[in-house]
């Protein structure tokens, strides 16, 4: 009852004209940094930490969350209509959403993705309200072992999930692991793969391998491949979904939000594992396999959409309560706090409780304002498709050339962004996914750590990974994933003999 005694004081802290117009106007730039592809919500919270100089803890927030949820729902938007994902979060809406929105069904998609944003940020949300310490406290037994258990986990379901065979999936997966390995070692602090270029010590940008590989990619393989050939696309008939759609995507937004909520708290690579985690186990349970890939299966919108709110929701539960920051956003909240002389962590809740239940409160405020912001404008981002593909490849290619050049301001960036996306044209070419390599480039490091400390932990034994109750059964879970569906289909060709 105190839970809720102090998240109905939050209610009314974040419920004042100022803080709800503070709320509003978070969710909005949010919005709009998630639509625009290579401007992320670290760089967007990031470029607006100075206003913590001139306005009050509470206010500034509210703020920077609304924009840090907000761009999670607005990646979904080019990533469904132009394949071009906002967010890294969006790469597997964009596998799925696309392919919809090339058969009509483009606003089922956005509505569905929105939907399933706001269902899974709820219930997260409650999760963070209620469970918080609870949650982090098992959270925090996890050791470098089960981490990594965890990210190879992520590799195997990737590799066996995306492409056309396992093989190829694999192949990208090693390419993005290679691109992770450039820069600084975190260890040792030694220079790899850099050949001398400077711009290349601080290692590759997940943003703008991300635009190369599929917004770059996606305008040049037109250009290149498809020249003048007449538009497949049906007819748009409608903006909503239809009484099946609704019964195929609610089932996936509760899995979903089960699958992304534990992946919030815990540093595993932020929301991209639970997004395809999602995809995999909506694609494996679909009564509609068939449509993956060639028509667009709706679960494979509503699965990893609702997965990508639900972890970046909870990863404030690390945040607040124990001071842990589990993505390149709440690093930067992380930062703002401290702007303010506060310091997240197990205090926090006593010495700044006001503070932090508006902020809690805000979240369910933020989250029906991004509904009633993002239903209504359905039609109008559908209509984006009605626009000429000339004029739409030429601004996709004018949005992530001025988006990747505004992150650092350096032609390399450029050079290299031209370079990814025909490394993505030869992918698609050839039919190799390209979401493994961005995956890998961004797990890779993370996993190397982690191994790395791992086996200090165990003074250089490999048995530290069987020693551990929970990372043995991660080892037993990644064994099943990769033999269970070779050992089926070995048995069903016996049978067929």
């Amino acid at each position: 009852m105190d839970t809720f005694n102090q998240l109905m004081q939050g209610f009314i802290a974040a419920g004042t004209p100022v803080n709800l117009l503070w709320c509003l106007l978070g969710c909005t730039i949010g919005t709009a940094v998630g639509v625009l592809p290579g401007i992320g919500p670290a760089t967007a919270v990031a470029m607006l930490l100075p206003i913590t100089l001139k306005v009050e803890p509470t206010a500034s927030m509210i703020f920077f969350a609304g924009i840090y949820y907000g761009a999670m729902y607005g990646g979904s938007t080019t990533a469904i209509l132009l394949n071009t994902p906002g967010e890294a979060g969006s790469m597997v809406t964009a596998m799925e959403g696309n392919k919809m929105a090339k058969h009509g069904r483009a606003g089922a998609a956005l509505a569905t993705a929105a939907i399933g944003s706001f269902v899974a940020g709820s219930i997260a949300t409650v999760v963070v309200t209620f469970f918080a310490p609870v949650v982090a406290e098992h959270a925090v037994r996890l050791g470098p072992p089960e981490y990594f258990l965890l990210m190879v986990l992520a590799f195997c379901t990737i590799s066996a999930v995306l492409g056309q065979s396992t093989l190829r999936g694999l192949t990208a997966l090693g390419v993005g692991l290679a691109m992770g390995l450039v820069g600084i070692d975190q260890i040792s602090a030694q220079t790899r793969y850099t050949f001398g270029v400077p711009e290349m010590m601080d290692g590759l940008e997940v943003v703008l391998i991300a635009v190369g590989l599929f917004a770059v990619a996606e305008a040049l393989y037109a250009v290149l491949y498809e020249g003048r050939v007449v538009e497949t696309q049906n007819k748009l008939t409608k903006v909503h979904m239809t009484r099946g759609e609704w019964r195929r995507s609610w089932p996936a937004w509760l899995r979903a939000t089960a699958i992304g909520t534990p992946f919030g708290v815990i540093p595993a690579g932020g929301s991209e594992i639970p997004t395809f985690l999602s995809y995999a186990t909506e694609k494996k349970l679909s009564k509609h396999k068939d449509e993956f890939g060639t028509t667009g299966a709706i679960e494979g919108v509503a699965g990893p959409e609702a997965a990508n709110n639900a972890a970046i929701t909870a990863t404030l539960i690390p945040l607040l309560t124990l001071g842990i920051p589990t993505s390149n956003t709440t690093a930067i909240l992380l930062g703002a706090f401290q702007n303010y002389g506060i310091q997240p962590g197990p205090q926090l809740f006593d010495t700044n409780a006001a503070l932090v239940w508006a902020l809690i409160a805000s979240l369910y405020i933020g989250n029906v304002m991004l509904l009633v912001l993002n239903l209504p404008l359905v039609g109008l981002w559908v209509k984006l498709l009605k626009i000429p593909k000339t004029y739409l490849y030429a601004g996709i290619l004018i949005f992530a050339t001025v988006g990747v050049y505004g992150m650092r301001q350096s032609a390399f960036d450029l050079v290299l962004l031209y370079g990814i996306g025909l490394l993505g044209v030869v992918m698609r070419r050839f039919s190799f996914p390209t979401a493994p390599v961005v995956v890998g480039m961004i797990l890779g490091p993370l996993a190397e750590a982690q191994m790395r400390n791992a086996l200090s932990i165990g003074e250089g034994k490999w048995g530290v990974f069987v020693e551990r109750p929970m990372s043995l059964f991660l080892l037993v879970v990644i064994v099943a994933v990769l033999l269970l569906p070779r050992l089926m289909t070995l048995r069903k060709a016996l049978k067929n003999r």
